[in-house]
């Protein structure tokens, strides 16, 4: 796969698919910019050689087309702001202003075109949209990883129309790189830290880790059906019935398989789901029938975080119970301090998007772990070994 160090962007307009899929508040302001940021080094690279760039992207999930609380416009002067130059916007990321703003682009000057998912041929990949996407540019990069499992037409379709003129940018390198470096080269004790809800949503990526791990951590809503399937009362904690033989399956496979499953013994009991719960520590297999568990207890932090500690390879994917909470949020620091600790050692530590990006951003931590991904479903698949659309599509 070619990156844009392969190439000098003089004179040449860069079309590149970034993820500017961005958390906007009520008044449209952006909480959370690390997807700009992400991409900010690739766009900069290509301008300092004298390029000019049409960026595409999506926002949210527009059902109807052109919807105002979907338009890429909400984010052109914070964009500006970052890049340090005026933005242009195109309305639409096809038709005659498109065309003609990238026409006319100069060196050095950045086009954000509408929202991609606009158009219902975004997502169906449709073949005739890519080639009108293709026509605004004549250099391809992706730099969109986190959409990279899509096979939509922005990232997968219109590569097909830059056979020799396509090529990843920094972020899509960088999270291929680190990606790799813990499935195949990890330096040992490698540690996988799963949590979140379901088993289910994670069940390909445990399988695919019981092949790579020495230690596999599990915590979050997924843990009681693993408590669950051994005959452990969970009160009204999360749980998916349908899934406690699978839950006995994946024990017994990492025992032949010589790997050290660690699942909590304790949880934070608590009489309702609300930061002001009444709560309390207990073990979390005997938790009352009006009460569930919604945090790792103080016992499977420090368990945990022991683990954790001792390791030289990192994955984090998930919590470690509802950490939006504050008063449900100690398990999931508990985690977080740990695996800070281990990476000031010297450990490699990948934070595998999502919840697990948002839980080290809100403790302050995004800069004291090795890498953190932009990418949390495209991550996931590329780690179960699956082939991602977007990333193929460079390689071809």
């Amino acid at each position: 796969m070619k990156t844009i160090d392969d190439l000098n962007f003089s004179g040449k307009k860069a079309l590149i698919r970034v993820d500017f899929n961005v958390p906007l508040d009520e008044n449209f302001n952006i909480t959370d910019d690390n997807r700009i940021q992400g991409a900010a080094p690739t766009i900069k690279k290509i301008l300092k050689d004298g390029g000019s760039v049409i960026l595409m992207s999506h926002l949210g999930r527009p059902k109807d087309g052109p919807t105002d609380k979907y338009s890429l416009k909400h984010i052109v002067s914070h964009l500006s702001k970052v890049l340090g130059v005026d933005v242009q916007f195109a309305n639409d990321c096809i038709g005659a202003e498109a065309v003609e703003k990238a026409q006319n682009l100069k060196a050095g000057e950045v086009l954000l075109l509408e929202n991609l998912r606009f158009y219902k041929e975004e997502e169906k990949g449709d073949k005739d949209f890519a080639e009108k996407l293709s026509k605004l540019g004549d250099v391809y990069v992706n730099d969109a990883f986190g959409t990279a499992h899509r096979a939509h037409a922005s990232t997968a379709i219109v590569a097909d129309f830059f056979p020799n003129n396509k090529y990843s940018g920094y972020l899509m390198a960088a999270e291929i790189n680190n990606a790799e470096k813990v499935m195949n080269n990890p330096e040992r004790p490698f540690t996988a830290i799963m949590g979140g809800a379901k088993v289910s949503d994670k069940i390909q990526l445990i399988e695919a880790l019981l092949d790579k791990v020495d230690n596999l951590i599990i915590g979050g809503g997924m843990a009681y059906t693993f408590v669950k399937a051994r005959g452990g009362e969970i009160g009204k904690s999360l749980v998916e019935l349908d899934k406690l033989d699978l839950a006995n399956e994946l024990v017994k496979k990492a025992e032949e398989k010589g790997v050290n499953l660690v699942l909590p013994t304790d949880a934070q009991i608590a009489d309702k789901f609300s930061n002001d719960a009444d709560t309390y520590d207990g073990p979390n297999d005997q938790i009352p029938a009006d009460r569930e568990g919604l945090d790792i207890g103080k016992e499977s932090g420090e368990h945990f975080a022991e683990v954790i500690r001792a390791s030289n390879t990192l994955l984090w994917n998930g919590p470690m119970g509802v950490f939006e909470f504050d008063t449900f949020a100690k398990g999931t620091k508990a985690v977080a301090d740990a695996v800070v600790a281990a990476t000031e050692r010297g450990a490699f530590s990948l934070i595998g998007g999502g919840d697990s990006a948002a839980a080290v951003s809100k403790f302050g931590m995004t800069e004291h772990v090795s890498y953190v991904s932009t990418g949390g479903g495209a991550l996931l698949e590329y780690m179960e070994g699956k082939v991602l659309p977007g990333v193929k599509a460079l390689e071809d």
